[in-house]
């Protein structure tokens, strides 16, 4: 009898003793998922610190990447998702930086070119410049380069007698000197527009001044192409009467300014230099701002 209890009181304690070590070893499956949050967010914070140094485009690009990543139905600890991963953004990322270095390539280039181009017009603006003081024309000729042309302004009283199309010896000489320039700078469109003032004409050759500046422009414009061997597909004429003053026609010295032929050499690039001129006014005027 006291065999069978000491043995109940060992098989009692045994059980006993099991119990309290299952219970010593709660379940530990939740360490997984913890253990993946942890890692998730280490590898957020090692991507913030490394995105702080990186542009906006990297940024997108690698976003996607991480994105595709998380959302693939792939464990975020799974290699192969990884490796993936970070091909993908490498591969976006050389993108982004060859097609940046092209557009920067090509805006480098038409900046250079825009530059050259500048300095040939300022070169003819500086030869058109002395041949108008060695020939006293300064009170006929006017000449100002801007972001888009190069214009020679010519008063019709350097060029035509009253109420006439027909270029005078001197017209004929300034046109040569001018072709004769226009010849080393070739490639450049060219346009010729004649102007009247607002006094009527009504001639057997002249119906308007429409016909009277337009005939102007063609003469003249005969005159550049030859002396200078220019394309005439590149050379254009063009009539405007009177409906382009730059002064009032009131008076005689505003009709007089009105009455003129213009010459303009186009700019190629006339864009990019003006969109440079506003970046620089731009920046010189954030500057004062700041300061």
């Amino acid at each position: 009898m006291n065999a069978r209890n000491a043995k109940g009181r060992r098989e009692a304690l045994s059980r006993r003793h099991r119990h309290e070590d299952h219970e010593e070893h709660p379940n530990e499956t939740w360490l997984v998922p913890y253990a993946d949050l942890l890692t998730l967010l280490l590898a957020l914070f090692i991507v913030l610190y490394a995105m702080s140094s990186v542009d906006a485009q990297k940024f997108q690009e690698m976003s996607r990447a991480f994105s595709v990543a998380f959302n693939s139905g792939i464990g975020v600890l799974d290699q192969s998702a990884v490796v993936v991963s970070v091909d993908q953004m490498t591969n976006s990322t050389d993108m982004v930086r060859l097609s940046g270095g092209k557009e920067g390539v090509a805006s480098s280039e038409a900046a250079r070119r825009a530059e050259q181009e500048l300095r040939e017009f300022e070169q003819l603006r500086d030869q058109l410049s002395q041949y108008i003081q060695e020939n006293n024309l300064t009170t006929q000729l006017d000449i100002q380069l801007n972001h888009s042309s190069l214009l020679i302004t010519i008063s019709d009283n350097a060029l035509f007698a009253s109420g006439k199309a027909d270029l005078t010896p001197e017209a004929k000489k300034l046109g040569v000197a001018i072709g004769t320039m226009l010849k080393n700078y070739p490639g450049y469109e060219i346009a010729v527009e004649g102007h009247t003032d607002n006094q009527p004409i009504n001639t057997a050759e002249f119906e308007s001044n429409y016909e009277l500046s337009a005939k102007r422009a063609i003469n003249f414009m005969r005159v550049l192409i030859e002396a200078g061997g220019l394309d005439p597909r590149l050379v254009s004429s063009t009539g405007y009467g009177e409906f382009r003053p730059v002064a009032d026609n009131d008076t005689p010295e505003g009709r007089a300014k009105n009455r003129r032929v213009e010459v303009s050499i186009l700019r190629k690039f006339a864009d990019v230099s003006a969109v440079e001129s506003l970046q620089v006014s731009d920046n010189n005027a954030a500057a004062t701002t700041d300061s």
